[in-house]
């Protein structure tokens, strides 16, 4: 048997090239004691693989050069070695490798329960990461309220979306910036956001006057750049900023300036706190017995966007980055057991 794994070849420069990284064959040896092997099955494509590329100081050291691409999967075990972890068990498998077959230590993965009506890709979104960063990021930073205003950047993506619901769950207002009509269209119609603004057809800054009259309480920050200085010049006093992403900025060559009316912050004396979802992996059961009861009642709704092939892998990264993609990005690397 043989295995498939992405391989990092040299660190991008702006845009991903087909050069940065290379699909590499090898054979699959002997699985380790107290190992299983893992065969992906849905693996995560989110912002944070194209840091983990870059040699910047962050929150994990990068991928080296020559090393597996790193990324977030779900897979069914096929060989255990692990007296805990049967063959044949869904599993997550946390930070792995973009790879057909990962071998990890039994203890390192999560069995998945089976959840009646949902579908495994769940655990990819509402269930997954994603949903865990939405809901900690929100009502851990965030603090929601009855009758605060909530404005959401990326408000289509996997954790905006999720985030603007969870809003609406605690009484706020909730306004949604987003790519595309259909995209602000979901969000009003299907996911319950009280306004979108369409950010490639609209001046923000004059939408957000019109679709937040009396401030912004909360800003739910995934984008950065103008749309996020625009929010920034309208935030009242006491306001909360969990800062999530900056994803204008990832592919940028050069430094990026701003933001630009940060005084703003001093004067509303905003809340400002960045997070990382790694920061709360203590109390995922709590995050995920809050999603899963809201779910099953039908008061999140989501969508999850599916790439086929492995092969297929980098280039669908772009999809993030160009707003193409509605809800929870990933590539179907084989398919459920």
């Amino acid at each position: 048997m043989t295995n498939q794994t992405w391989v990092l070849r040299q660190r991008p420069v702006g845009d991903i090239k087909d050069s940065d990284l290379e699909l590499v064959e090898s054979p699959l040896g002997e699985l380790p004691d107290a190992h299983v092997r893992v065969k992906t099955i849905y693996l995560s494509l989110d912002p944070t693989n194209r840091i983990w590329m870059s040699d910047t100081d962050a929150y994990l050291p990068p991928v080296a050069i020559g090393e597996g691409m790193r990324g977030g999967s779900i897979g069914v075990v096929t060989e255990s070695k692990h007296l805990l972890v049967q063959v044949g068990a869904i599993v997550n498998t946390g930070l792995s490798q973009w790879a057909l077959y990962n071998d990890i230590h039994g203890d390192m993965v999560n069995v998945l329960p089976e959840i009646p009506g949902l579908p495994l890709t769940a655990f990819m979104g509402p269930l997954g990461a994603t949903g865990m960063t939405a809901y900690f990021g929100l009502t851990d930073i965030g603090k929601p309220k009855e009758g605060d205003t909530l404005v959401v950047s990326a408000a289509a993506g996997a954790v905006g979306s999720m985030v603007g619901q969870i809003g609406k769950l605690h009484g706020c207002r909730v306004v949604g910036i987003a790519g595309s009509d259909d995209k602000c269209q979901w969000l009003t119609e299907t996911a319950g956001f009280d306004a979108a603004i369409n950010y490639k057809k609209e001046n923000v800054a004059d939408a957000l006057d019109h679709h937040c009259p009396d401030g912004i309480d909360i800003n739910f920050e995934n984008v950065g750049g103008e749309i996020m200085d625009a929010v920034i010049a309208r935030l009242n006093d006491f306001s909360r900023m969990p800062l999530c992403g900056l994803i204008s900025s990832y592919n940028d060559t050069e430094a990026t300036p701003g933001p630009y009316n940060f005084a703003n912050l001093l004067m509303r004396r905003t809340l400002l706190k960045g997070f990382i979802i790694l920061d709360y992996l203590d109390r995922f059961p709590e995050g995920m017995q809050a999603m899963a009861g809201w779910l099953a009642e039908g008061k999140i709704h989501y969508e999850t966007d599916i790439v086929e092939g492995l092969e297929n892998a980098p280039s669908s990264l772009e999809r993030l980055f160009s707003g193409k993609n509605l809800g929870k990005l990933v590539v179907r690397v084989s398919q459920e057991p």
